[in-house]
């Protein structure tokens, strides 16, 4: 899985997409929860033995929801991160070095493909 670094020098053109079998839903409070299915021969074992779920929900923060909504497929990086600066201002500095860390959080879960 290649991941996204400050020295690809293209980086900022590159498009983030939820993928579409990625269950998720906002709430009430206009966060966003996705639903992470746990599969697998461990978690098949954590399931029956230790009573573990098999589906885990995870919330994500009033920035990380902003974001989620954001990637439309349509948006690139640079787009993402100019329109959290606006909403968000200095609460996302440094900008770009958290968008990728966070992108590339949200790729190694499998929410997310960067094209």
């Amino acid at each position: 899985m290649k991941r996204i670094c400050k020295t690809d020098s293209q980086f900022l053109t590159k498009i983030p997409v939820r993928k579409s079998d990625v269950n998720w839903y906002k709430n009430k409070d206009s966060t966003v929860t996705i639903e992470m299915i746990n599969s697998g021969v461990f978690n098949i074992f954590f399931q029956k033995f230790l009573k573990k779920p098999k589906i885990s929900y995870i919330h994500l923060d009033e920035i990380g929801s902003f974001l989620w909504i954001l990637m439309d497929g349509n948006r690139d990086i640079y787009s993402l991160g100019m329109a959290l600066e606006d909403t968000f201002g200095e609460n996302v500095s440094p900008l770009y070095e958290r968008l990728i860390t966070y992108l590339n959080t949200l790729k190694s879960c499998r929410f997310i493909d960067i094209k």
